[in-house]
């Protein structure tokens, strides 16, 4: 047994002798014995192949390939191996929540420095051209969706619209507390059932609130009772017509979030809500309202003193800010806001090609403009053909996308305002052949709105036409005109955009007074869009039409002739304003004033209406209450560029908030468009 042994250790010493990768030294004549066996050991292997390893063979560690991949003709493949065997954790890290003031910005400085070195910035890929990565990069507020749920008082609802006079009788409504403390016993009660039957019911809940708030932080939420009231105002009354033309519903579902860690935010919603509620009943003071609004503004003039600012949240206040002033009736007089938001809205680069709260912004912005300059006949400030808008229309057949339809409604509109706001007198050049010649000009520029305005009705969506219209004679609600039945409040805000562009477009064609033929076409066109606006809006029950409606009615009521007609008209008005509380008492004289009435008492008494139009059916006619006399509205010339808005740009010689206007910082608008994303929401909620 001792020789076999011998005999077999001999060559495996050998072999590790004359092996061209040993590292040992030579065995001496004595080591070679064999009564002698060798003692040292092999040397383990530290570089092998991952091959070698897979197939549990010693390596060689031969470059490029080793002995055994060779023989094998294997690939010898090389690099490190990482087994995570302990991937349980017991505690997991708890990270505190952030501050509203902390911010995280991230500056690539890469692409400099791999440019200073000779082919470094070669090895980079090319950035896409500005007006193809504007719609991707957009400044967008920041959603902490993660950490925000549903407010505590979200399953309270406001009273419907005809109860609001008897609802808010007082500013301190009790109403909103009693239903929340009982909403909150309710649920102490519930918890206490599986608690001791003696423990208090408010520590159960109070401890119950602890155990479920020990690893993440509690989401912010209002505690105000006043506070609630009026953010419940804004999104169930003033958001609803904000958003009547944006998809995911930003200002009526999103901002409130946003507004809870943002008190600048918090205070333009809030006093947009406490504006809708002194609108709507006089119980309550505009104090409250005016100083949200000077909070809100006293914010944003100190936030825009700061290079580093959100540029994003800035601009969003500031249009939700244009809003209050539209609400206020001394608009005019204010305008702090009206060109501030545009000018802001330029800063962030937002336009039609726009997504998120970006898109938002720009379109509710611009559509307030519109409005303005369909009442005073002024150009649009912003040309429409700088919007970036994709006009490209082709026919649909399946429903969907009517939010961008409606856009395409509204460029097409204040092409069609601004060709109207140009219209001169007869004869204006200095001679007869250049007068045709300009007529000829608009003629053309007449037959293509009106191709546009075409190829939009033939090109919408199946979804974005009338599911009924029943004649006038055959409605049961006795109304002088048809009763058009649509779905979606952005169809029927866009059909109501199309029906106002045809009946401006027949009053403002340039041979109709030259051509009977054509006049009378133009006026039977007239009639037939303007009935149409007015059978919309006076069966719609969406109150989020309702505000954006009342331009649109306006320009309809302008062209009926029957007195019938224009009485209900003159009750629209009325139910919209007691629904809304929009001041549309102007909007009476004016019409009046079109259709040659005599405002006297005994004109429009004659048929035992009062003079707010609403005769019940039980109630006998009464005399004009006397009303305060007013002071006349001020006039303002048409056909110019909007005043309000041509300034709107911090380029400009007086621009917007001068003063405290310091421009962001270099940079700063595309570091946080990297970081919040294009859609203003996170990408764990788009998922």
């Amino acid at each position: 047994m001792t020789r076999a042994s011998s005999t077999k250790s001999t060559p495996t010493s050998q072999t590790l002798q004359h092996s061209p990768l040993s590292m040992t030294e030579p065995e001496t004549p004595s080591q070679a014995n064999p009564e002698n066996p060798p003692t040292t050991k092999p040397k383990r292997v530290r570089t092998g192949c991952l091959t070698c390893r897979e197939r549990h063979l010693k390596c060689d560690e031969g470059l490029p390939k080793c002995q055994n991949c060779r023989k094998s003709n294997r690939k010898c493949k090389r690099g490190v191996r990482l087994n995570f065997i302990d991937i349980q954790c017991e505690r997991p890290p708890h990270l505190l929540p952030p501050t509203a003031d902390w911010k995280v910005t991230f500056q690539d400085d890469s692409r400099d420095i791999a440019s200073e070195y000779h082919g470094g910035l070669e090895k980079y890929h090319s950035l896409e051209p500005e007006h193809k990565r504007q719609k991707l990069s957009i400044p967008l507020l920041k959603y902490e969706y993660g950490q925000i749920t549903a407010p505590m008082l979200a399953h309270q609802q406001l009273p419907a619209p005809q109860s609001y006079s008897h609802a808010y009788v007082e500013p301190s409504h009790p109403a909103y507390a009693s239903s929340s403390t009982q909403s909150y016993e309710n649920t102490a009660n519930a918890m206490a059932s599986y608690s001791e039957p003696r423990q208090p019911v408010t520590h159960s809940y109070e401890q119950a609130m602890l155990v479920s708030t020990d690893r993440s932080p509690s989401p912010p939420y209002l505690e105000n009772r006043d506070e609630v009231l009026y953010m419940q105002v804004f999104v169930e009354e003033v958001g609803l017509w904000m958003d009547s033309m944006d998809a995911e519903k930003h200002f009526s579902r999103l901002i409130p979030f946003q507004a809870l860690r943002e008190p600048m935010l918090k205070y333009a919603l809030l006093a947009c809500g406490v504006r809708h509620l002194t609108l709507v009943n006089a119980a309550y003071p505009e104090e409250h309202a005016l100083n949200y609004y000077n909070n809100a503004t006293q914010l944003l003039l100190k936030s825009l003193q700061n290079p580093d600012r959100d540029s994003a949240l800035c601009a969003t206040t500031a249009t939700i800010l244009n809003v209050y002033e539209v609400m206020s009736e001394k608009a005019l007089q204010r305008m702090n806001h009206i060109a501030g938001a545009r000018a802001l809205i330029k800063e962030c680069r937002w336009d039609a090609q726009s997504a998120g709260i970006g898109a938002a912004c720009f379109w509710l912005n611009v559509g307030l403009e519109l409005f303005s300059c369909l009442h005073f006949n002024w150009g649009v400030a912003w040309d429409p053909d700088t919007w970036g808008i994709d006009m490209t229309m082709n026919p649909q057949h399946t429903g969907g996308n009517e939010e961008d339809w409606a856009h395409k409604m509204l460029w097409i509109l204040s092409k069609i305002t601004n060709f109207r706001s140009t219209v001169q007198p007869r004869y204006q050049e200095a001679s007869v052949h250049a007068e045709q010649a300009r007529i000829h000009q608009r003629h053309q520029q007449w037959l293509a709105l009106r191709q546009l305005c075409d190829r939009w009705n033939l090109c919408v969506p199946p979804t974005m036409h009338a599911i009924a219209s029943i004649p006038p004679y055959m409605t049961n609600s006795k109304s002088a005109f048809p009763e058009v039945w649509l779905i979606k409040r952005a169809t029927i805000v866009a059909r109501l955009f199309y029906h106002t562009a045809m009946a401006l477009l027949g009053s403002v064609h340039p041979f109709a007074h030259m051509q009977p033929q054509t006049a009378e076409e133009m006026q039977e066109m007239r009639l037939y869009h303007s009935r149409q606006i007015c059978g919309i809006v006076a069966h719609v029950k969406d109150r989020g039409v309702a505000s954006a409606s009342i331009r649109c009615l306006a320009v309809a009521g302008e062209h009926l002739t029957v007195r019938r007609e224009q009485e209900e008209v003159l009750s629209i008005f009325d139910r919209i304003k007691k629904e809304t509380g929009w001041r549309v008492t102007f909007i009476h004289d004016d019409l009046k004033e079109k259709w040659g009435w005599n405002t006297s008492p005994q004109e429009y008494g004659g048929m035992g209406a009062t003079p707010s139009y609403y005769a019940g059916p039980s109630s006998a006619p009464t005399a004009p209450a006397p009303t305060p006399t007013t002071p006349p509205r001020p006039t303002y010339p048409s056909g110019i560029v909007n005043p309000l808005y041509k300034n709107a740009d911090f380029s400009a010689q007086n621009p917007p908030y001068e003063g405290n206007y310091v421009p962001p910082a270099p940079g700063h608008i595309m570091h946080n468009t990297q970081i919040y994303g294009y859609s203003g929401i996170p990408t764990m909620m788009q998922s």
